[in-house]
């Protein structure tokens, strides 16, 4: 078990702070993240040029170093190193929250193991942002992000989330906006959903409706910018897939389960995928497998 007290001035080590940037309107940059800017040691971002602008805009002089998906283990060994000296770093993505998404996630990951402290420092986030404009509900909703560009793997995990009751929110760039929602569409009829586009930015725009009206807005001109689809849950008047057509209906639990380690997957992670297909209990699937064994 760990505890950490963000403000403790007694703390050992350095501290990562993860400092939200505006997704669009740099009006948007909070206080707090301009002053921890301004204050730590390094600034670990992306690209080293989108963030310059940024700081340039706010006239900030500091270190920056490139942490990013190609780069990520060589880059976070030297920014944990950096934690182990006591320096504070501030990480940043090229827009929005860093880790989600982003590569950030892993350094997280791995200053917490070591034992640093990571403060958040909230601002701008265009899934939520798109939610809370969408006019779908915002109880309870789930986070996907970007789907897999694969067809087959896409597809799979588009049935996936099926049985979701949830609203559901996704990120998608604009040369692959139309085949993500024809997949939508394709698996899960027509649904009520929300595109937003541009989010903070000049050109914002929302477009709402169904699935296949929203299709036919992006097929019937040219499209930009970045997309986050917002869709509707699974409800008691949008049935989830026919049984009949999920593709492993004609397995019992333990070959579900076996199917997925065949694949590659651990046990604990088979089953709670098979636990997320059937729509059941991980701790009930847990039981039937071993039960069966």
């Amino acid at each position: 078990m760990q505890v950490q007290k963000s403000f403790d001035k007694e703390r050992q080590g350095g501290v990562l702070y993860l400092v939200a940037t505006p997704i669009g309107n740099l009006d948007d940059m909070t206080v707090r993240a301009l002053n921890t800017l301004k204050e730590v040691d390094v600034i670990a971002c992306e690209d080293t040029r989108q963030t310059r602008k940024l700081l340039n805009h706010f006239e900030i002089d500091k270190r920056l170093v490139s942490y990013h998906e190609h780069n990520k283990e060589a880059s976070g060994n030297g920014l944990l190193q950096w934690l182990a000296e006591g320096k504070q770093i501030a990480l940043v993505s090229d827009a929005g929250l860093p880790a989600i998404s982003d590569p950030g996630a892993e350094l997280v990951r791995d200053a917490v193991s070591a034992g640093y402290a990571v403060v958040p420092i909230p601002g701008a986030n265009a899934a939520l942002s798109a939610l809370i404009s969408s006019g779908l509900p915002t109880e309870r909703f789930l986070f996907v992000g970007f789907l897999p560009r694969d067809k087959k793997e896409r597809g799979k995990e588009l049935k996936r989330l099926s049985f979701y009751p949830e609203t559901l929110l996704f990120y998608e760039a604009p040369h692959r906006i139309a085949k993500t929602l024809g997949a939508m569409r394709e698996v899960w009829g027509e649904r009520q959903a929300v595109l937003a586009r541009e989010l903070t930015k000049r050109y914002e725009e929302f477009v709402r409706g169904t699935l296949g009206e929203l299709l036919d807005w992006v097929e019937s001109g040219e499209v930009r910018g970045e997309f986050c689809i917002v869709v509707e849950g699974v409800s008691e008047t949008l049935e989830p897939a026919k049984e009949a057509d999920v593709w492993w209906n004609d397995m019992t639990l333990n070959e579900h389960v076996e199917h997925y380690v065949e694949n590659g997957m651990t046990t604990k992670d088979a089953i709670k995928t098979t636990a997320d297909d059937r729509g059941m209990a991980k701790r009930e699937v847990y039981n039937l497998y071993h039960s069966e064994e």
